[in-house]
């Protein structure tokens, strides 16, 4: 997901210093935030979500069957909805189960003792108005909007705000079911279009639809989606490195000339990213895109797209260099989360970098594979005007607080800075896709993807982490010429940092020094002048 920087002021979250007290967190911040003892008893491995959504009130009506693995014996489970939702019952072998609501959470007491390795499942029943996405996706919920022909046009969106806005689930994203299936309920003149393959349509008695999607795969709760419409559809199979991948896209009749056109992207973005991030995730599940009434989202085989079906953000360039024009920024970047979101998983909202800082870098990395290197670079540099430096990038863990927004773009220039540091492009592409590959559907800390650049790099890029996500100052290169010799040093950095660096001398030929945060000297030949390479995110000072 990308903030939305272009329509609407970001509000940035405080920097926490020495001088300053960490935010107040609530109990309700904790209990979202952290692996309670209620959560951590159990591993869950399949849910399916069964709910009627009724556009004519707003309203849903269902339930969510939680498969789970008892890890050890416990005998209180937090199942998480937030309100106007409400559970009504939770079953379990038949029997019905005492609960008691704590704000967003519930405590349910199993009756059947659990006990170490049993496969168990309980069933919550929910209704009720769930909260209406005032701003979506940013501010999400469930939209109940209407399309031009009068007919319903419903959507959801959730992260950051939780898949227990909208269904009951164990809503912390360190735990994800190994499959899925979502059976949604529509009226009968509608179609509901959610994640994974269509394994079936039931037609209802009462004159409704129940459209039955089985995702095969884990999946990460806020990937889950359901969009309802009077949507048309068509098919179309890319041959990738996996062998054939279906794809499926949905719009509304009124677009569907536009859509065709526009969709064309599609396989584009799948040649550039498997060659940069290797194969899509989720072939088993198929790829598609989805017309909804907000901007566009991650969900996780079920890509949605409200780009106005033209290229750029809303047709904006976010670099200014003009290569934002040149492709459709919610088809690139929300499809580019499928490798980092969907495949690799944050555990925690504070890690929240790990899927927005590659997912912006893949915006300059598929520039790159169509219009060449320097485009890339153009593109990537060209986003800096948007950076903030505000407040660090990663957030506080435990307590569902992500970092700054300049998880984006000051994330993809942190990642594209580390590429320079690499300097072997052929590494980098076997690092980004060995990334993929090593945490193929698995959920991390960020700490995992830092200790992981760094061993597979060959470098110590622990003080680069620390200066870009953990710090909001920028590294500046400051020197001074004195007379046969230049000297140098980083200033504004964290103590210790030593990232090396390409400089050119009176406009030469680039090559890597390495300053640290005390003075060196080395020859420079009478030099007059020095020049960072632009592909470094730095700032430089004469003295």
């Amino acid at each position: 997901m990308l903030k939305k920087y272009i329509l609407s002021a970001f509000l940035f979250l405080p920097l926490l210093t020495s001088a300053q007290q960490r935010p107040q967190f609530t109990r309700q911040d904790t209990l979202r935030g952290s692996i309670t003892p209620e959560r951590s008893w159990w591993d869950l491995t399949y849910y399916h979500l069964d709910v009627r959504a009724m556009p004519s009130d707003s309203s849903l009506r269902g339930s969510t069957t939680i498969h789970y693995k008892v890890l050890k014996p416990y005998q209180t489970m937090q199942v998480d909805l937030q309100p106007p939702l409400r559970v009504d019952k939770v079953v379990q072998g038949g029997e019905e189960l005492a609960f008691r609501r704590e704000g967003n959470a519930y405590f349910v007491s199993l009756k059947k003792a659990q006990k170490e390795g049993q496969q168990e499942s309980v069933e919550v029943f929910y209704s009720g108005k769930p909260k209406v996405a005032t701003r979506p996706p940013w501010e999400g919920g469930v939209q109940w909007e209407r399309d031009s022909q009068g007919q319903p046009f419903v959507a959801t969106s959730c992260q950051g705000l939780g898949a227990s806005v909208w269904w009951p689930c164990k809503d912390h994203m360190y735990d994800e079911p190994d499959s899925m299936l979502i059976s949604i309920t529509t009226p009968k003149d509608l179609m509901d279009v959610s994640n994974g393959r269509l394994r079936k349509t039931t037609e209802n008695s009462d004159g409704t639809r129940t459209f039955h999607w089985y995702v095969d795969n884990p999946i990460n709760n806020y990937g889950v989606n359901m969009n309802i419409g009077n949507y048309v559809t068509w098919n179309e199979s890319y041959q990738g490195e996996k062998g054939k991948l279906d794809l499926s896209y949905y719009v509304l009749p009124e677009d569907l000339t536009k859509a065709k056109e526009q969709f064309k992207q599609v396989p584009l973005m799948l040649k550039a990213f498997e060659h940069w991030f290797g194969p899509y995730p989720f072939y088993e599940d198929g790829y598609k895109l989805v017309q909804v009434p907000y901007l566009g989202m991650e969900h996780q085989s079920s890509v949605t797209y409200g780009n106005g079906f033209q290229n750029g953000y809303l047709g904006k360039d976010l670099s200014g260099t003009g290569w934002g024009l040149k492709w459709d920024f919610i088809i690139i970047h929300e499809s580019g989360h499928e490798w980092f979101a969907n495949n690799i998983t944050y555990n925690d909202v504070a890690d929240m970098w790990v899927h927005e800082s590659f997912t912006n870098y893949s915006e300059n990395l598929f520039t790159e594979y169509y219009y060449g290197k320097e485009a890339g670079s153009d593109y990537v540099t060209g986003t800096r005007r948007l950076i903030q430096n505000k407040a660090p990038i990663v957030g506080i863990h435990g307590v569902n607080h992500e970092g700054s927004g300049d998880m984006y773009y000051k994330g993809g220039n942190m990642l594209h800075t580390i590429r320079q540091i690499v300097n072997d492009d052929t590494k980098w592409r076997q690092i980004l896709r060995g990334l993929n590959k090593t945490y193929y559907h698995k959920t991390v800390d960020g700490s995992q993807i830092e200790n992981y650049l760094s061993k597979q790099s060959g470098k110590d890029l622990s003080k680069v982490f620390d200066q870009y996500l953990r710090d909001i100052r920028i590294p500046t290169l400051e020197y001074t010429f004195e007379g046969n010799n230049l000297r140098y040093r980083w200033t504004n950095a964290i103590e210790g940092f030593d990232m090396p660096v390409k400089v050119a001398l009176d406009g030469g030929k680039y090559e890597f020094i390495s300053p640290t945060t005390s003075w060196k000297t080395m020859k420079a030949k009478g030099a007059k002048s020095l020049t960072v390479d632009r592909n470094f995110y730095v700032g430089a000072k004469g003295v």
